[in-house]
């Protein structure tokens, strides 16, 4: 009798089954991990191409974030900045994005302090599927300057970058065990494990920084 050497179809429904319940466990955090690498890398480069645009106007132009004024159609607006320097495809003035368009999966209000889009914000849609938003009446004077002697004194300005505009998850980005943004409160040894694709900025003057912990975290983190 010759000796057949092999599997029992059982060993192998057994075998196939095991694996398919490794694949379940582990697939989500492998999806989360590549869409959280995905997240930080739009977010490092959305931020580089904002600062890259205001030191580009300095160099053209001869103003920065620290002359803006605010004020509709002017020639020193951010919204004027960003429009001349960058390819945006989109503005939505003082209108807020329809839920059904941008629906937040957290309170439109956030502690950073800009309503997350508002009809009292400047909401720009880049090229590259990135948009960025700010409260239209803040960005005025935008510096951090104590000499300044009209307008907004050391006046920093807030806004948010989304690195994947309309899409979701539509969530801040927060430090471990962070509950809600504290806005510029600092907090120390914040680790971020599941970024998000949103995340707050300040600006002034010639910079655009990351605006909190886990900005700070996600940008300056390996």
């Amino acid at each position: 009798m010759k000796k057949s050497l092999g599997f029992t179809l059982a060993e192998v429904l057994i075998t196939l089954g095991i694996i398919g319940v490794v694949a379940a466990m582990t697939m989500p955090t492998l999806m989360n991990s590549t869409q959280g690498a995905q997240y930080k890398a739009a977010y490092k480069k959305a931020l580089s191409a904002l600062s890259q645009a205001v030191t580009l106007n300095v160099a053209l132009d001869d103003w920065d974030l620290g002359e803006i004024d605010g004020s509709a159609g002017s020639d020193y607006s951010l919204e004027k900045l960003l429009t001349t320097r960058m390819n945006v495809v989109r503005t939505e003035q003082n209108k807020a994005i329809p839920a059904t368009e941008y629906a937040l999966s957290t309170a439109t209000t956030d502690a950073h302090g800009v309503k997350l889009p508002a009809a009292t914000n400047t909401t720009l849609f880049f090229n590259d599927g990135i948009m960025f938003t700010y409260t239209t009446a803040s960005a005025k004077t935008c510096t951090k300057d104590t000499t300044v002697t009209t307008g907004n004194k050391e006046n920093i300005c807030k806004g948010y970058i989304d690195v994947n505009g309309t899409k979701g998850p539509n969530k801040v980005t927060l430090c471990d065990g962070e509950t809600a943004t504290g806005g510029d409160k600092a907090i120390t040894n914040c680790k971020v494990t599941n970024p998000a694709d949103i995340y707050p900025v300040i600006f002034f003057d010639t910079s655009i920084l990351p605006g909190t912990a886990a900005a700070k975290a996600v940008l300056y983190g390996k």
